[in-house]
């Protein structure tokens, strides 16, 4: 049998893992009009979104949050075998009665990509809501205060999304903020750099791929989900 110190040292010796990022928009059926077929992509059946993640748990996954990940990367505890990040951008009330309890069932956290201007709003997740998640152990980032194109704003305002986000995210909720989105997944030179001076750790994109230990912590490429992913299909793509 190997002691406990002996196992201690190989999960510290281990390779930090690469780790997909999902993201998550609206966990309902989309409308019968949607305004784009590119706004239809952001819309997964409540169903549909259960049978995803039973299968990425059966087929061995672990969730765990983008903390968690950054730390592994940097030399911080190891994650488990095949861990995943589940996000979800915006701040929809169907994150909190959809994604809450099968998270919860399976025991994985969240990671919410919350912009401030949904909180209370029609539609949008209530403090009470993202308070409870957070006792669940989900983990909260930030996705600026009006969701604007950052590469698109001056100076002032790029400031105020990316830092005063973070502000009031820290004083409503008082947990730390380590992430930020960039709206739309849109990212420059300038917003970047913002986002560096704000304090995050780091900043997911709409980049497709897989984050690892060697990316850009202020570049992090996630794998959009949507309504076509059968359970099969989106086991595929993280594999490949």
């Amino acid at each position: 049998m190997i002691a406990a110190a002996a196992l201690a040292a190989i999960a510290l010796a281990a390779p930090a893992q690469a780790v997909p990022i999902l993201t998550y928009h609206v966990l309902r059926a989309a409308p019968p009009a949607p305004r784009s077929p590119a706004s239809a992509s952001l819309w997964v059946p409540e169903r549909r979104f259960d049978a995803q993640l039973e299968a990425l748990a059966r087929a061995g996954y672990h969730g765990v949050t983008l903390s968690q990940a950054d730390a592994a990367w940097h030399g911080g505890p190891a994650l488990p075998d095949k861990p995943v990040v589940v996000s979800f951008d915006d701040g929809y009330a169907s994150q909190y009665d959809v994604a809450g309890p099968e998270l919860r069932k399976l025991g994985w956290p969240g990671v919410l990509n919350l912009w401030t201007g949904r909180l209370g709003a029609r539609g949008g997740l209530t403090t009470a809501q993202v308070r409870t998640l957070l006792a669940q152990g989900w983990e909260l980032a930030s996705h600026s205060l009006t969701h604007p194109d950052l590469t698109k704003v001056g100076a002032t305002r790029l400031a105020r999304e990316v830092s005063g986000s973070r502000s009031m995210l820290r004083r409503l909720f008082g947990v730390a903020v380590n992430f930020f989105c960039y709206p739309y997944g849109r990212t420059d030179a300038a917003a970047t750099a913002a986002v560096r001076r704000a304090g995050y750790t780091g900043a997911t994109t709409a980049h497709h791929g897989v984050a690892g230990p060697h990316t850009d912590r202020f570049a992090l490429p996630r794998i959009g989900v949507g309504p076509k992913d059968t359970p099969a299909r989106l086991l595929r793509r993280l594999r490949g």
